[in-house]
């Protein structure tokens, strides 16, 4: 499957639905092409925007998709538009939900540890617990929780329990940007993997410990607004939301002045 990618403040977006995301990651695993897979939103877009090298980090996904209405908004107003966005929850999930009909094995790697976590289990364990029986024919060979060293030799146990496992689909979610550079440093070292996702806070929201914002939120593009109601700590995070949207309108005026 070929993808169509716009170019959103220097990030190349595929324009797909998520269906056809999920098609083509679907795709890749039958040709055995490994895939990274991304899903920014406007703040991730901005952080690259700050800081460009993570943009060969961001760029180097064979799938990177539109995770946040601000992406959406963005590609609008420089008249390239989206197709739709693309929750990275919501593909997660289809993901998980083809390694069940097709019994491809997964990897968790992300979330709070045991020890600070209510009843003594990892984010990791509890999600594996709770998606296996959501989907019998799940099969989830390993976890491993987000609070660890992303180098050296605690970074090499997780890379040898990974590929011991035997896992073909990973779920990296250590936030963005850390999942991101981890697959793109660590991708090569893990063979038998050929999906690779960073999916940031999904497994809180799969082991029930975050919930979505309701449908109402989503449909009006308000979901970053919910969330930050009940987690006003990002408020600091967020400013890069208004920063990112007046800064793409003057962006498109110097695009326009260089014509």
């Amino acid at each position: 499957m070929e993808l169509q990618k716009v170019d959103v403040r220097g990030v190349q977006v595929c324009n797909v639905t998520l269906q056809e995301a999920v098609d083509y990651i679907q795709e890749n695993m039958k040709k055995a092409v490994p895939t990274a897979v991304y899903t920014p939103n406007a703040e991730i877009v901005q952080l690259c925007i700050d800081d460009p090298s993570y943009y060969p980090i961001i760029n180097s996904a064979e799938l990177v998709v539109p995770d946040g209405v601000g992406v959406i908004k963005a590609a609008k107003i420089l008249g390239t538009p989206l197709k739709e966005k693309v929750a990275g929850v919501v593909l997660g999930e289809r993901v998980l939900q083809l390694a069940a009909q097709e019994g491809y094995p997964v990897f968790l790697f992300g979330g709070k540890d045991a020890s600070r976590c209510e009843g003594g289990q990892s984010i990791a364990d509890q999600c594996k617990k709770i998606m296996e029986e959501k989907y019998p024919n799940l099969r989830i060979v390993g976890t491993k929780d987000g609070y660890c060293k992303k180098d050296g030799p605690e970074n090499d146990r997780t890379i040898e329990a990974i590929n011991a496992s035997g896992a073909s689909i990973l779920f990296v979610c250590l936030g963005a940007p850390l999942q991101e550079k981890w697959i793109h440093d660590n991708r090569a070292r893990l063979p038998s993997v050929q999906v690779f996702l960073g999916l940031g806070g999904s497994l809180d929201v799969y082991s029930g410990n975050t919930r979505r914002a309701p449908k109402i939120f989503i449909r009006l593009g308000l979901e970053w607004f919910y969330r930050l109601c009940r987690e006003p700590w990002r408020i600091g995070r967020m400013m890069k939301l208004p920063k990112f949207y007046f800064g793409t309108h003057t962006y498109k005026r110097k695009l326009k002045k260089q014509k």
